[in-house]
């Protein structure tokens, strides 16, 4: 069996990012221009079938991006 391209955690973020990202109505382009990564990286990061995916950075940036703090990008409690 495969182990899968993402973990729970992994996973559990992307979902997390998306979601601001579709609460401030920004495309995945809008979101890679203001996060400073290429055309599909958001695409790839979103999608099950590349192992692309957010890391601490990335995290920290979004942050200043939707005004919040990072730790909404993650779970409460250990996943």
């Amino acid at each position: 069996m495969n182990k899968p391209l993402k973990s729970d955690i992994e996973l559990f973020v992307i979902e997390k990012v998306k979601e601001k990202r579709e609460q401030f109505n920004l495309s995945q382009s809008e979101l890679a221009v203001k996060l400073d990564v290429s055309n599909g990286f958001i695409g790839q990061v979103e999608s099950t079938k590349y192992p692309a995916k957010y890391n601490l950075n990335h995290l920290n940036k979004l942050s200043k991006i939707f005004d919040c703090s990072p730790k909404e990008f993650l779970p409460e409690n250990y996943y």
